[in-house]
């Protein structure tokens, strides 16, 4: 039995070659769904082999499921680009005979990178999440930001999906579009936000972050992420009371790029 690789790309052209290499050592396939890069992403991904497709970006789930009517195997193992399959994963995926599963789907772990920082805290590990799954028994929700496959019938393994998030703490601090992308999603579903819920928001993540989720005890890094955190939290409930409260902040938007 084969296993597909997937991936979902936008101007990835320092990530793709690395991802696909990676990819290679446990599949036989794989699939890239492009998004129109304006960069060498798609000329890299065919001279690597992948099969290449291209398709307006609509929502994180909904653009990962696209790749899989283009899977040729049953199995697949979904990542970004940005992502590395570590030595034990590629070693227990080789070991496995595909055939004989009893499950629908494995979940793996997420080694979160800052720089060359393995960063342990504020959720940030174990991460588990399902990526490698049968495509005709699961699927990633149809959620257009942060979705998932849902853990029906899965075991869980341990090992790691290499994951570097960050370089840097600007790279950390400067992807404001987060905020920007959270708060539209939070207008259109309609939510109501006052003076004080970017605030509270904000002290709640930091709180919840540096001081139950294992921040305190990560040295600078832990204090670092659970600020960056709690700035995006609070930056995304300003934003949605910005929307509700200024016709002509909301009206210079563009909502048809929501995703």
């Amino acid at each position: 039995m084969k296993v597909t690789g997937i991936i979902t790309t936008l101007n990835e052209e320092n990530h793709i070659e690395e991802c696909i290499r990676s990819l290679q050592q446990v599949c036989d396939e794989v699939v890239v769904t492009d998004s129109f890069s304006q960069d060498r992403t798609v000329e890299l991904a065919r001279q690597m082999g992948a099969k290449v497709y291209q398709h307006e970006y609509i929502g994180d789930g909904p653009q990962k499921n696209l790749a899989l009517p283009y899977a040729s195997n049953d199995w697949v193992i979904s990542i970004d680009a940005d992502e590395r399959l570590s030595d034990e994963l590629v070693a227990m995926m080789r070991q496995t005979d595909w055939e004989r599963v009893p499950y629908d789907g494995f979940a793996v772990r997420r080694r979160n990178f800052i720089g060359e920082r393995w960063v342990k805290c504020c959720g940030w590990y174990p991460d588990y999440l399902v990526r490698i799954f049968r495509k005709e028994k699961l699927r990633f929700v149809e959620q257009k930001q942060h979705a998932f496959v849902p853990k029906s019938n899965i075991a869980y393994w341990k090992a790691d999906i290499i994951h570097y998030r960050y370089t840097s703490y600007d790279d950390l601090f400067s992807k404001r579009n987060y905020s920007t992308r959270g708060a539209k999603i939070l207008f259109l579903q309609g939510k109501k936000a006052h003076a004080w819920t970017p605030f509270l928001h904000g002290l709640s993540a930091f709180v919840v972050n540096y001081f139950f989720h294992g921040g305190l005890f990560a040295g600078v890094d832990g204090y670092v992420l659970s600020k960056a955190i709690a700035h995006n939290s609070f930056l995304k409930y300003a934003k949605l009371l910005e929307y509700r409260r200024d016709a002509s902040v909301r009206e210079s938007e563009d909502w048809t790029s929501v995703w």
